[in-house]
C-alpha cells in the first residue's frame, strides 16, 4: 500500500502543472476512479479540508489521503511523492530557466500553457460542482436545495470579485449561510 501511495504521488506530481488546483483532477481520478481508495463524496470532503488548510492544496490532499488509506506512513510517502519532482524540477529548472528566459520559443511554450491550466482549474470546480450536487445532472434533481447551493456560489463569487472580499471571510460566510439556510 505504501509504495502505490508513493508511485501513485510521485506520477501525479511529476505530470501535474499549473500548481495544486490543477492537479485536483488528476488526484481525483487516482484515488476515486484507478484506485478507489475513497468515494468522492469522501474526496471532496478531503480537497475542502486541504483548501481550508495552510499549504499547498495539492500536497495538503495527498497527506490527507495518504493518511487516510495508510496512517501517518502513508501521509509521509504520500507528501514525498508529491514534492519530490517538484523539488527536483525546480532545481533542474532554474539552472535552465536563468540560461534560456528570454529565448523566444520558451517564452510560446509557457503562453500555451495558460490556457490548459485554466481549463484543468475549470474542471475541477464543475466536478465538485456535479458531485456535490450544487449542478445538478438531471432536470428532476433541481430543487430548492439545488437553488440554495447554486445561489450560495454566486454570493460567494461575487464578493470575491466585486467587493474584493478576503477567501477566508468568503468561506465562514458561506458557512453560516449554509447552517441558517440547511439547519
Amino acid at each position: 500500500m505504501l509504495w502505490d501511495l508513493f508511485v501513485t504521488f510521485l506520477m501525479i506530481g511529476t505530470v501535474s502543472f499549473g500548481g495544486g488546483y490543477s492537479m485536483i483532477p488528476v488526484i481525483e481520478r487516482e484515488v476515486v476512479r484507478d484506485h478507489g481508495w475513497m468515494s468522492l463524496q469522501t474526496f471532496t470532503d478531503v480537497v475542502a479540508v486541504a483548501g481550508m488548510s495552510p499549504g499547498p492544496i495539492a500536497t495538503n490532499s495527498a497527506i490527507f489521503i495518504g493518511y487516510k488509506t495508510a496512517g501517518v506512513p502513508g501521509a509521509l510517502v504520500s507528501a514525498l511523492g508529491t514534492v519530490l519532482p517538484s523539488l527536483a524540477l525546480i532545481v533542474a529548472a532554474a539552472a535552465i530557466f536563468y540560461k534560456v528566459q528570454k529565448n523566444v520559443h520558451v517564452k510560446r511554450g509557457f503562453y500555451g500553457l495558460r490556457p490548459i491550466i485554466t481549463g484543468l482549474i475549470f474542471y475541477a470546480a464543475i466536478s465538485f460542482a456535479v458531485g456535490n450536487q450544487v449542478i445538478p445532472t438531471t432536470a428532476a434533481s433541481f430543487n430548492r436545495h439545488t437553488i440554495i447551493l447554486v445561489l450560495i456560489c454566486a454570493a460567494s463569487l461575487f464578493a470575491l470579485i466585486r467587493f474584493r472580499m478576503h477567501p477566508a471571510a468568503v468561506i465562514m460566510l458561506s458557512g453560516l449561510a449554509g447552517m441558517v439556510l440547511f439547519g
